[in-house]
């Protein structure tokens, strides 16, 4: 029933732009904190960008000022707008859907764990050529 659909993923140039979207059905938004993961090859998946329930977006210090997160709560739909990407920013994005850190925006300390999400897109690939 809850489905996370990741999509805008794809070849782009160093220090050009991408816009992802995390599509949700089966799930309100409201109740949930959003985050952004992504793994590169041969290394851990990582978060880099999450907003909460009420707005509130947490960054990785890599993704400060180039990465910037945003959402609709009426069509669903979380967006990684992805700017000035580089090399480092190759990688498979995922989104995931955490109930637990909604529960207070204080919570939002332990957005770094994998275990505190529910349900998890497929991810989408983003390519960054030199």
């Amino acid at each position: 029933q809850v489905q996370l659909v990741e999509s805008g993923g794809g070849l782009v140039q160093s220090g050009g732009s991408l816009r992802l979207s995390c599509a949700a059905s089966g799930l309100t938004l409201h109740y949930y904190v959003i985050s952004w993961f992504r793994q590169a090859p041969g290394k851990e998946r990582e978060v880099v960008a999450c907003i909460s329930s009420g707005g509130i977006t947490n960054y990785t210090e890599s993704a400060k000022g180039r990465l910037f997160t945003s959402k609709d709560n009426a069509k669903r739909t979380v967006h990684l707008q992805m700017n000035n990407l580089e090399h480092e920013d190759k990688a498979v994005y995922y989104c995931a859907a955490s109930s637990h850190l909604a529960l207070s925006e204080g919570l939002l300390s332990l957005w770094v764990r994998e275990n505190m999400y529910d349900y998890w897109g497929q991810g989408t690939q983003v390519t960054v050529s030199s």
